[in-house]
């Protein structure tokens, strides 16, 4: 099909013949976090996409569409899931593209699409951006929620600085990162999926409940060019990051077991199914009807332009918190492996505890530090959605499957594929632009560990 395969596996992955592979070999597979369990079911798959997938992201929409209009807003927002569901099934079929051998990591796909180094320089780069760029933004989010939990509930006390907020926040992830696996992870990650279905309901209806706005204007709130096209630039930018869910999407379906007869693809494209329709029912509500009632003075966060009633919003800014808790730990999970399987198989560290307690707790530290540092949540989610996130969401799995598959040219296929990846060059190109000026513009006012 293309190029040629890696060396034949079996079919629980590997770089080796089963037999061929040595029991120290086999240990650290048992003991790395993607490789070591293999018996998760559909419905895994569901409440793992759903969390991966729907987050902080989804908070940002109203204030999307305003950047965005009314014709272009929903224009991105349904062709965006729709590429990004065409996207996910190609990854889900590629999986496993070649008999017996499982691609259990996005960089394992790009180096049987691209070559052993050039994949891994293609892939790596813009998944630890992505991973680690989102666990920023959630430890931001998870810290903006509970302040605004706290200022909801006690408007008479002392005011608290978001820095502490985010690191009580991270104090969760101090416990919950010495979790194993994914499977380890299908509690939090239900929960996460079933929080964030409610409080994506609580945005929609709340905001219905409150009206259109007296003074509601749909038009852009910028007064020049140059400032509508930045704007323009970050709310694509945002709708980007909302539809970054395929960065964890062959880690996951790694999880789930699989035989010649009944391969992982099927329980897998069945909870994607089932995930892009919570995604649909959370996203288009917030985003179209928020947007309705605020038009462009919408906050970035929509809890944040919601205040009454005051309980609520309170829940739903708890239940927010909740949902992120699950969204770190399923961007975090891949990060931990490429992490000690360096220092397992290149730096040949003994697996144990006290490796993967140390180096865990270092990686939520930082990110916690950096998150304390910059909390500027709308420009850091059209920066980061357009820079990272595009790539490996909107046309990178297009391109390796032209790569691999090689369709026929200016067929069906042939077509699809080339639009999606002219798309998302687009987006990848132009949105960093947007959201890096509103980062700039934010840090202007802004004073460190405030």
């Amino acid at each position: 099909m293309g190029t040629e395969g890696p060396p034949r596996t079996s079919i629980n992955g590997g770089n080796d013949d089963g037999n061929n592979k040595t029991k120290e070999q086999k240990a650290i597979d048992d003991w790395l976090p993607i490789s070591s369990s293999r018996n998760a079911k559909w419905w895994y798959s569901a409440f793992h996409n759903v969390a991966a997938m729907v987050g902080a992201g989804v908070l940002s929409l109203p204030s999307a569409m305003a950047n965005l209009g009314w014709g272009p807003g929903v224009v991105v927002m349904v062709l965006s899931w729709i590429i990004t569901l065409y996207t996910l099934w190609q990854m889900v079929q590629m999986h496993e593209m070649v008999p017996g051998k499982r691609f259990d990591r996005y960089h394992e796909l790009g180096q049987h699409a691209f070559g052993e180094k050039l994949g891994l320089f293609i892939v790596v780069p813009q998944q630890l951006i992505v991973e680690v760029g989102t666990n920023i933004i959630y430890m931001v989010t998870g810290g903006q929620s509970l302040k605004k939990f706290h200022d909801l509930v006690c408007p008479s006390c002392k005011s608290i600085k978001l820095s502490y907020f985010i690191m009580i926040f991270a104090s969760v992830h101090f416990v919950l990162a010495h979790l194993p696996n994914f499977n380890s992870l299908s509690g939090v990650s239900l929960t996460a999926a079933v929080v964030s279905l409610a409080y994506s309901t609580i945005a929609w209806t709340a905001s219905a409940t409150k009206g259109v706005q007296p003074d509601v204007d749909y038009g852009y709130k910028a007064s020049t060019t140059s400032e509508i096209a930045f704007n323009f630039l970050n709310g694509l930018g945002d709708v980007a990051f909302a539809y970054a869910g395929h960065n964890v999407v062959l880690e996951i379906q790694a999880t789930i077991a699989s035989t010649p007869e009944k391969p992982s693809k099927g329980p897998m494209w069945k909870g994607v199914v089932v995930a892009y329709i919570v995604v649909a029912l959370c996203y288009f509500p917030v985003a179209f009807i928020g947007y309705w009632m605020f038009g462009n003075s919408m906050k970035e966060n929509i809890l944040m332009s919601l205040e009454k009633p005051t309980w609520l919003i309170a829940i739903a800014n708890m239940l927010v918190v909740i949902h992120v808790i699950g969204g770190y730990q399923i961007y975090a999970m891949p990060v931990f492996d490429m992490i000690e399987t360096v220092l397992v198989k290149k730096m040949h560290f003994k697996p144990s505890f006290t490796l993967r307690f140390i180096a865990r707790n270092v990686y939520v530290a930082i990110t916690m530090f950096i998150a304390i540092c910059f909390p500027f949540f709308g420009g850091l989610l059209g920066f980061f959605g357009g820079f990272a996130f595009a790539p490996t969401t909107y046309f990178l799995p297009c391109v390796m499957w032209l790569s691999l598959y090689k369709p026929k040219m200016f067929g069906f296929s042939w077509w699809t594929n080339w639009i999606c990846i002219v798309l998302g060059v687009v987006i990848m190109v132009t949105t960093p632009v947007g959201g890096l000026r509103n980062i700039i513009l934010q840090s202007k006012n802004y004073d460190f560990f405030s």
